[in-house]
C-alpha cells in the first residue's frame, strides 16, 4: 500500500537538498520525492516506513514528521448530493476508523523522545588549581 509521508527537514542550502534526497532515495519503494525548500517540507510517496526514513535522516538533520496517510486522495463520489449534505453513515464510518497518522506519531514519539541536553559549567573561582584555557 503506497503512502505519502511529509517530513520537516532542517536542511539549509542545495547541497544538504541534494544529499538528504540522495539518503532517501536509497530506499526500495519509493515512487517519488519532492522537497520544498520554502517551508522546509520533504514529501515522499511510495511504499516505505516513515519511521526508518526518519531515523536515516536524523543522523544529519533535525526531522519530523508531519503527516502520514494514503498516497491518492479517494475520489468522492457525486451521487446527486450537490446540496451539501452528507449520510449520516459516512459520518459515523469515518468516526469509527481508527487514524494511522495518530498512531504512528504516537509510537514514533515512544521510540525517539527529545533529550534535553545538559552542559556544566566550572568556573576558576571553584578551583583555583584547574587549569583554564581559552
Amino acid at each position: 500500500m503506497s503512502k505519502k509521508v511529509v517530513l520537516k527537514l532542517e536542511v539549509r542550502d542545495e547541497k544538504g537538498k541534494h544529499k538528504a534526497m540522495e539518503v532517501v532515495s536509497s530506499f526500495t519503494g519509493i515512487e517519488s520525492l519532492a522537497m520544498d525548500m520554502n517551508e522546509k517540507k520533504l514529501t515522499v510517496t511510495g511504499n516505505v516506513d516513515p519511521v526508518q526514513i526518519v531515523r536515516k535522516l536524523r543522523k544529519c538533520w533535525c526531522t519530523q514528521i508531519l503527516s502520514v496517510g494514503p498516497a491518492k486522495e479517494q475520489e468522492k463520489k457525486d451521487d446527486g448530493k450537490k446540496d451539501g449534505k452528507k449520510d449520516d453513515g459516512e459520518k459515523d464510518g469515518k468516526d469509527k476508523e481508527k487514524d494511522p497518522t495518530k498512531e504512528l506519531l504516537e509510537l514514533y514519539k515512544k521510540y525517539y523522545p527529545h533529550y534535553t541536553q545538559y552542559y556544566c559549567v566550572h568556573s576558576c573561582e571553584e578551583n583555583p588549581n584547574a587549569c583554564v584555557i581559552f
